[in-house]
C-alpha cells in the first residue's frame, strides 16, 4: 500500500516538475517578448478611440475607488458605458457619483430591464452597451479590477496590427481587505492561473480571453454574432476569445498586468468561488482540465514524504517534500513576481505552496456535481460550458 503511495507521489512530482519547466520556458519567452516590445514601440502614437464597457451588479466593496481609475486614464479619446440589470442598481448609483467628478469624460448609463432572455445577465449588458457604443474598439472590464493611468494605452496597442481581433490582460490577485483566505485566493490568481495561460499560449496560441479585461474590434464581435453568443455560458471570456480565434483572427495576451481585486474575505465564500471557477473550466476545456491534476506539486510531495517515512527513510521523504516546495517557489518568483509583478512576497513564498495543495482539492471538487451558485442564482453547467437555470 505505502509503496503505491510512494510511487504515486514520485510520479506526480515528476509530472508537476515537467509542467514547471514548461511554465519557465513559456515565461522566459514572454519576458523576452516584453523587452523587445518595450524597445520597439514608440511612446504615444497609436491611440484609436475606445469605448469602455463596464457591466455592474450591485455596490461591490471599494467600487467607487476602482471605477475612478478608469476616468483618470492618460488617453486622448474614450467613453465609458455602464450597464446593470436594473436602472436603480446600487452599482449604477456609485458610477454616477464617480462620473460627476470627471465631467470631461463622456459616459452613458444603461439598464437592460432584465428583459432579454439571457441566462448570463452580463451578456445582455454587453449586447446593449455594444449597440450604443460610439467607437469601433470595445474594451470590456469587470467591476472588480483596478487599473493605472496607462491602462488604455496598453489595451489599444495590439490593435495597431490589423490581424488582431481581440486582446486580454494578465492579472495579479490583490486581497484588498487582507485576510488569509483572500490572500490564498489572490496568489492562486497571480501564479496558478497565469502559469496555465502561459503554457496554453506557448503550446497552442491564445484561443481564449481573460475576463477581467478584454477588448475586441466591433467588426469581430459582429462577425461572431454579437455578444449574444455568450448568452447561456458562464465563461463568456473563453467564448469570446475562442470565437475570435475561430474567425482566423489573432488574440493577443498583453504585457500589461492589472489588479484583480479579491472580494471574498470569508472562508466559505472564497472556497465556493474557486470551486465554481474550476467547474466552469472543466466544462469549457474538459481535456485540459483533467490533465491539470498532474500540474499540482504539493499533494504528491506529501504522498511521497509519507511513503518514504513509512519505509524508514525520513531524509528521503524530506528531500521529496523539499523538491515539491522548490517547484512552487520557482513558479512564484518567475510568474508571480516577474510576469505579473505581484509585490506580496509573503503570499508568493509562504502561501503559494499551501494554495497549490488547496488547488488540487478544488480540482477534485470540480467533478462533484454540475451546479454552481452565481450572483445569487443556482445554475446547472452543461457540456461545452453552457448553463441553464437549475431545477
Amino acid at each position: 500500500m505505502f509503496l503505491i503511495v510512494l510511487g504515486l507521489g514520485v510520479f506526480g512530482l515528476i509530472t508537476s516538475t515537467v509542467f514547471t519547466g514548461m511554465v519557465l520556458v513559456a515565461a522566459a519567452d514572454y519576458l523576452r517578448e516584453r523587452r523587445l516590445l518595450s524597445a520597439m514601440l514608440p511612446q504615444g502614437g497609436f491611440a484609436p478611440s475606445l469605448s469602455l464597457l463596464k457591466p455592474l451588479h450591485g455596490a461591490e466593496p471599494d467600487l467607487e475607488a476602482h471605477l475612478a481609475g478608469f476616468f483618470e486614464q492618460d488617453y486622448p479619446e474614450f467613453e465609458i458605458l455602464f450597464c446593470a440589470r436594473s436602472a436603480d442598481d446600487a452599482g449604477l448609483a456609485v458610477a454616477r457619483r464617480v462620473a460627476a467628478r470627471y465631467p470631461h469624460v463622456p459616459v452613458k448609463f444603461l439598464s437592460t430591464g432584465g428583459q432579454l432572455p439571457y441566462i448570463n445577465n452580463k451578456a445582455a449588458s454587453m449586447e446593449l452597451m455594444g449597440t450604443v457604443a460610439s467607437h469601433d474598439i470595445l474594451v470590456i472590464s469587470d467591476s472588480d479590477v483596478r487599473v493605472t493611468p496607462d491602462y488604455l494605452r496598453a489595451v489599444a496597442m495590439p490593435f495597431v496590427q490589423e490581424r488582431v481581433g481581440g486582446m486580454c490582460c494578465p492579472y495579479r490577485g490583490v486581497a484588498g481587505r487582507g485576510g488569509l483566505w483572500s490572500r490564498l485566493e489572490a496568489v492562486g490568481m497571480s501564479v496558478e492561473m497565469t502559469s496555465g495561460v502561459l503554457v496554453a499560449r506557448m503550446m497552442e496560441g491564445m484561443q481564449f480571453a481573460l475576463g477581467p479585461t478584454m477588448a475586441f474590434r466591433r467588426e469581430t464581435i459582429r462577425m461572431m454574432g454579437g455578444f449574444k453568443v455568450t448568452a447561456d455560458y458562464c465563461a463568456d471570456d473563453f467564448v469570446l476569445g475562442h470565437e475570435t480565434y475561430k474567425l482566423g483572427e489573432t488574440v493577443v495576451l498583453s504585457h500589461h498586468a492589472i489588479d484583480h481585486m479579491v472580494l471574498n474575505s470569508r472562508f466559505l465564500d472564497s472556497i465556493k468561488h474557486q470551486i465554481r471557477w474550476m467547474k466552469s473550466t472543466r466544462t469549457s476545456r474538459p481535456k485540459g482540465h483533467f490533465g491539470t491534476a498532474l500540474t499540482f506539486s504539493m499533494p504528491f510531495a506529501l504522498l511521497a514524504w509519507a511513503g518514504a517515512a513509512w519505509f524508514h527513510h525520513p531524509w528521503i521523504g524530506l528531500a521529496l517534500l523539499a523538491w515539491g516546495v522548490a517547484t512552487r517557489l520557482a513558479l512564484s518568483i518567475v510568474v508571480g513576481r516577474m510576469v505579473v509583478h505581484d509585490p506580496n512576497w509573503f503570499s508568493l513564498i509562504v502561501l503559494y505552496p499551501i494554495r497549490d495543495l488547496m488547488g488540487f482539492f478544488f480540482w477534485l471538487a470540480s467533478y462533484a456535481g454540475n451546479t454552481i451558485l452565481w450572483r445569487g442564482q443556482l445554475y446547472e453547467l452543461l457540456p461545452g460550458g453552457r448553463m441553464r437555470a437549475a431545477k
